[in-house]
């Protein structure tokens, strides 16, 4: 019995004809159904597709390339789709591409399991889909449903996820074209990209939808205070740059820190993470330079409270994460920690002045710029400035779940980073706080340039392997896991019905909290 009705983009006869070819010939399939016009992120093809199939299982190809599948593969996928009773199922496959510079290549693309935290709309899926028909009918019946031009299939896989997340099966099924041979550190911005804007506009408005039914939508208008003069400080802001062999590099970003301009007095904090290249020995340079210190803002009178402070930790297993906990609990710190990776340099002279004024003017635990991309010679590279402008007070902090990153310079407000810790890892970690401070507080925003991100092969993110990038997503969508649950506790917290042992706690807090209450308070019981 043929169980699978397939759907392909078409183009023209010739375009699709190796393709019809190839699925008619298999014994799985019952029909082949061709995508004249709109795509699969087109609520119109969702809707088509599921008044057409009558199969028990949908196949969906999304690219307009020939599809190679592999030997039995609709037989192996039908299996595991009947013996797992999944919705949805992905696979691995292997990638064709055609660059001036490599030529043709054949390689493996691996992909990842899915979590809960899978909600970003760029998680690779491949191009082929297989859906229980009974799901994407279901998707397709509901009152609600949205027309979108972009997000439909996207909406479609968080729909499923809700009632079973989608399975990945780990063998390599078929081949597909990828025409996009551009490196990793070029694709992670493509987000940003106004030109892509009314899409991301949809996908924002598929996952927040998403978040709600979830029960992990966090209100635009809900935050805890922050209370600036909370505990003692050596200085107002440090800059903290952790750094790992970047003898090229060290001393620009430490004299771009060095000689801000500020009305307050701020240091510089370099974790030296063991550095075996020179790295260290330039920074003693920087140190022992008095020149340097005389033209601080404060003048050499006052060069301690504008110092450099150079720390190699006792520990050699730190990360980034862990450099910046050994920044934030040492005794010299600011009350701001603000970031400045060893590769980088503040655009201005103002820059940290700037960083430190919106806290105030905010309210805010977190404070995140705007940056350009530059190389050595401070040339713009594409994508140019990256500013993160589809940061909203209302959604923000909801969006944050979907997209990939939140942009840089970061700085924060040190007794909320010692309330929360740090993760010990070098990569993702300042994405992992800006997710936990935004659960709670609120994130402050310069949507103009303040920093510059020099690009250079050094880069660690410049051009990444499939399997540090499949590494890297597994980490991210885990962030994303622990943080959904999260705002689905907190919720619950907010959601459940108070008890009067709860009230009369409350009560007792808030009378401790304010004396003079408490003492008005007292006063009553005599009248």
């Amino acid at each position: 019995m043929s169980k699978i009705d397939c759907f392909i983009p078409w183009q023209s006869d010739e375009q699709v004809r190796e393709t019809l070819e190839s699925l008619k010939a298999d014994e799985n399939v019952q029909s082949v159904n061709f995508l004249r016009e709109e795509g699969p992120g087109n609520t119109r093809t969702i809707k088509r597709m599921a008044e057409t199939a009558t199969a028990p299982y949908t196949l969906l190809y999304t690219k307009y390339d020939t599809l190679q599948l592999g030997y039995h593969a609709l037989t192996r996928l039908l299996t595991i789709a009947e013996d797992s009773g999944a919705l949805m199922i992905y696979s691995d496959h292997w990638t064709l591409s055609n660059s001036p510079l490599k030529g043709e290549k054949l390689e493996v693309c691996p992909l990842i399991d899915y979590q809960l935290g899978s909600v970003r709309d760029d998680f690779q899926l491949g191009s082929v889909l297989l859906f229980r028909t009974e799901a994407l009918k279901a998707y397709a019946a509901q009152e609600n449903l949205h027309n979108y031009q972009f997000a439909a299939l996207y909406d479609l896989r968080l729909f499923i996820s809700r009632e079973q997340l989608p399975l990945h099966v780990d063998e390599f099924l078929y081949t597909e074209v990828e025409h996009d041979t551009r490196l990793s550190g070029q694709k992670q911005f493509d987000y940003v990209d106004p030109r892509n804007r009314s899409r991301q506009v949809e996908m924002e408005r598929a996952c927040t939808r998403h978040l709600r039914a979830l029960n992990a939508y966090l209100h635009g208008d809900e935050y805890d205070e922050v209370n600036f003069s909370e505990g003692e400080f050596a200085v107002e802001a440090s800059v903290v740059i952790p750094v790992r062999n970047r003898e090229r590099t060290i001393e620009d970003a430490i004299r771009s820190a060095l000689t801000q301009e500020t009305t307050f007095p701020f240091n510089v904090i370099v974790i030296d993470n063991h550095s075996t290249d020179g790295t260290t020995e330039v920074i003693e340079k920087v140190q022992n330079d008095s020149s340097l210190f005389t033209l601080l803002p404060y003048g050499q009178a006052q060069a301690e409270h504008s110092s450099l402070i150079h720390i190699i930790p006792e520990r050699s297993d730190l990360g980034i994460g862990g450099c910046w906990n050994t920044a934030v609990h040492h005794p010299l710190v600011g009350r701001f920690v603000v970031q400045l990776d060893s590769d980088d340099l503040y655009s201005s002279p103002k820059t940290l002045q700037r960083m430190v004024d919106a806290f105030y003017a905010e309210g805010a635990a977190m404070v995140i710029g705007s940056y350009r991309m530059c190389d050595f010679q401070l040339n713009t590279l594409s994508p140019g400035l990256i500013d993160h402008r589809e940061w909203t007070l209302q959604n923000g902090r909801n969006n944050a779940l979907r997209i990939n990153g939140l942009g840089a310079p970061r700085a924060f407000f040190t007794p909320v980073l010692r309330e929360l810790q740090i993760p010990n890892t070098s990569y993702g970690e300042d994405y992992a706080l800006g997710l936990m401070i935004s659960r709670r507080y609120r994130i402050g925003r310069i949507y103009d340039e303040v920093y510059l991100c020099r690009r250079w092969e050094g880069n660690s993110d410049a051009a990444l392997s499939q399997d540090k990038i499949n590494k890297n997503n597994t980490y991210k969508d885990h962030l994303r896991t622990l943080e959904i649950k999260a705002r689905q506790q907190l919720n619950l917290l907010w959601q459940h019905k108070v008890n009067a042992d709860e009230i009369e706690d409350f009560f007792k807090k808030e009378l401790e909290e304010w004396p003079e209450a408490a003492e008005r308070y007292k006063a009553l019981e005599n009248v």
